[in-house]
């Protein structure tokens, strides 16, 4: 490793206002968004071209050098966290929308577009980009590539491994590839399949060709109120027995509900101890018609009260509440961790049950937000860092639910990935020989473990819990 003649030739690439390396300019990259993880690495690059990303991690790998792609740092499992002996190649500048094509229904864009941005460039045409995470206004497509990202309406959508078809890529190696193309249809192994969500573990994705989807007709979007977390979780399951297919359905517990009350005055019913969100979409015909059934179906499941918004306004507010959850808990908590494990829908409830219990035993709140269609839970544990072994105590809770994921049937991840947070939970949840085929392929693309490293396996540590 010669991180000295790797900024040397920096310099010459960069002007000096595009290569950070003084501590103050530093410092807003030395972690993501699970600040518990910290690192200041030796410098930081603002491409403002592909082909100066081309040259850089080409750099990186003449010297040995490890380097990790950024976005806007909304990661929530360490992956944006920097090695210290490496440098960041921030993104942000590569934000052009290449190509929006109404006819094929497809959008190229380059990695630091972001995510909403796709949408909003679209609308015109009545098209829209389907994943929608909580982070949509300010998360970039090249941070959802890499952690394949979910959202509200990944039950019925997707997630993006389901909206990417094709990429433009360098490799740690230095060389660019190109998989993938304008077409639903595969030719050959599913190279797309590979790349989307392996953590920066293969490279930069210099463009991406995501797919588009209709603007649905029309929403219909129901509210209902539970006097228990665990009736909400069993609703989920009776709504999908049922053969309806909603866009979304979201859980919030007593605590979600208040802090995002109070954040935003969504009109959340707050003596109710966990609400469900659903909601239709498509063709007016079908979506009423689903929603009739939607309505006995939640009768018959133990809700106290049910209400349908009455206007786009009132639509947008119920969302607004929901997607500003984990921003609002800190209106209750200092500090807080959020895991993403993963059950089957039809032990959701057993689920819920159990991490109230376990949030008791340890003596931590725990607010509740969750992805309900796919089982993708989202247990907020609410710490004060100040206090000494509080830290610990909140991470040995994430860690009995994480275990409690994996005996229900499910996983450690639903779309947060591994990163640094989770590196230990993976071999609970693969056997040796699966972790040395995923190692296997990692060296086969990137021989020098420069791309992120540190990250998914844990045989480098580049940075340590704050404590």
């Amino acid at each position: 490793m010669d991180t000295s003649a790797l900024l040397a030739s920096l310099a010459r690439l960069y002007p000096p206002a595009r290569l950070l390396t003084r501590p103050g300019g530093l410092l807003p990259y030395e972690s993501d968004g699970l600040t518990v993880f910290r690192a200041r690495p030796r410098a930081v690059v603002l491409p403002e071209s592909q082909d100066e990303v081309i040259e850089t991690v080409r750099l990186c790998h003449g010297t040995g050098v490890p380097f990790v792609a950024r976005g806007s740092g909304t990661s929530l499992s360490g992956g944006a966290v920097p090695h210290t002996e490496g440098i960041v190649i921030a993104l942000n500048r590569l934000n052009r929308i290449i190509e929006l094509d109404p006819v094929d229904r497809v959008a190229v864009v380059e990695p630091g577009v972001i995510n909403v941005d796709v949408s909003n460039a679209a609308a015109s045409c009545g098209l829209y980009y389907a994943p929608d995470p909580s982070s949509q206004p300010v998360c970039t497509i090249g941070g959802n590539v890499a952690f394949n990202s979910g959202g509200a309406h990944c039950f019925k959508y997707g997630m993006t491994l389901n909206h990417v078809l094709g990429l433009k890529a360098v490799l740690p190696t230095g060389d660019v590839v190109a998989m993938g193309g304008r077409s639903l249809e595969l030719v050959g192994p599913d190279l797309v399949g590979a790349y989307v969500g392996s953590e920066g573990l293969f490279g930069i994705a210099l463009e991406i060709t995501l797919r588009l989807l209709p603007r649905p007709e029309c929403y219909r979007t129901v509210l209902a109120a539970y006097r228990s977390l665990e009736a909400a979780g069993d609703a989920v399951s009776h709504i999908v027995a049922s053969g309806l297919l909603p866009g979304a359905m979201e859980i919030m517990d007593q605590l979600a509900i208040e802090a995002a009350e109070a954040a935003v005055h969504a009109g959340y019913p707050m003596d109710a101890a966990a609400i469900l969100i659903v909601e239709l979409e498509g063709e007016t015909i079908a979506v009423d018609a689903d929603l009739a059934r939607l309505m006995q179906v939640l009768s018959t499941s133990g809700a106290y009260e049910t209400r349908i918004a009455q206007s786009a306004d009132e639509r947008m507010l119920i969302w607004k509440g929901r997607k500003s959850t984990f921003s609002a808990i800190g209106r209750l908590s200092p500090d807080f961790i959020v895991q993403d494990g993963v059950v089957p829908r039809s032990r959701l409830g057993e689920a819920l049950a159990e991490i109230e219990r376990l949030g008791r035993e340890y003596g931590l709140r725990v607010a509740n937000v969750f992805h309900a269609g796919d089982g993708n839970l989202h247990p907020l544990i609410m710490f004060d860092g100040r206090e000494p072994g509080a830290l610990e105590r909140a991470e040995s809770l994430a860690g009995d639910i994480l275990r409690l994921c994996i005996a229900l049937g499910g996983s450690i991840t639903g779309e947060h990935g591994v990163g640094m947070e989770k590196r230990q939970f993976l071999p609970e949840m693969y056997g040796e020989a699966d972790i040395a085929c995923m190692q296997r392929l990692r060296r086969a693309i990137d021989p020098q473990e420069i791309a992120n490293r540190g990250k998914m396996f844990a045989e480098a540590i580049v940075a340590s819990p704050v404590l």
